[in-house]
């Protein structure tokens, strides 16, 4: 598919896919990009972190305190 078709999950799974080849195929020293300046090793771990908070959810009404005023 082309990128405009993509959701947001199938993109960071390509990010995260040549990512990790990167980082296999060049064993034993830093890769850094030359757009942004990133290692592999910062976008493993912000790809994990995204990850993490995307399963965890926490219901809607759980941060809300509605006060109801008597009457």
């Amino acid at each position: 598919m082309t990128a405009p078709f993509l959701s947001l999950a199938q993109i960071r799974n390509r990010l995260a896919l040549t990512a990790r080849r990167i980082n296999r195929d060049q064993t034993g020293q830093e890769v850094w990009c030359p757009v942004c300046g990133a290692s592999v090793t910062d976008v493993l771990r912000a790809l994990e972190k995204v990850q993490q908070r995307s399963t965890a959810t926490v219901p809607a009404e759980a941060g809300r305190t509605e006060h109801q005023q008597p009457g």
